[in-house]
């Protein structure tokens, strides 16, 4: 759909209440355009994998978010390393890439062990959450919360103060 986003997410949510929280901004970003969520599976590691068994690991959770990507999709890398934004910045850029003719903005989150290199390569642009440590899935809701708020920005809504 026009304006539909995509969050790609490497992991299952288990805990009720970050299931509820995403829940929530999916059905509240259905009044703009709305958005997919893609899960995979996590590769299944051993309790102190070697950088070797976790690169491997990545390199096939990398090639299972390929299989997703939509050809001419717009990627946002979500990642420690990428630019921090204020809502209003991340408003301006999704605003951007679409005037730009890109209908389809892709986010990807990975494992709780990062991303495959080249993936992160590959991406178009590169967005930290933020500079502090959180739980890996509470970042899936908080991504979400942003781009609830980004969508409410642009569409001038009183969400957003």
């Amino acid at each position: 759909a026009e304006d539909m986003l995509t969050l790609i997410a490497t992991g299952k949510l288990k805990e009720p209440f970050y299931r509820q929280a995403v829940a929530e901004y999916e059905k509240r970003l259905k009044s703009y355009g709305g958005i997919q969520i893609i899960e995979l599976p996590e590769v299944r590691l051993p309790d102190n994998p070697s950088r070797t068994q976790i690169d491997a690991a990545l390199k096939k959770e990398a090639e299972a978010v390929r299989q997703k990507l939509p050809k001419n999709a717009w990627l946002c890398v979500l990642t420690p390393e990428g630019k921090l934004m204020s809502s209003e910045a991340l408003a301006e850029k999704l605003s951007q890439v679409r005037l730009s003719g890109k209908s389809e903005l892709v986010f990807l989150m990975g494992s709780s062990f990062g991303i495959d290199a080249q993936l992160k390569a590959q991406g178009d642009f590169r967005l930290s959450i933020s500079p502090m440590t959180f739980p890996h899935h509470l970042c899936r809701v908080m991504a979400l919360e942003q781009l609830y708020r980004a969508e409410s920005i642009l569409a001038g809504s009183k969400y957003h103060k």
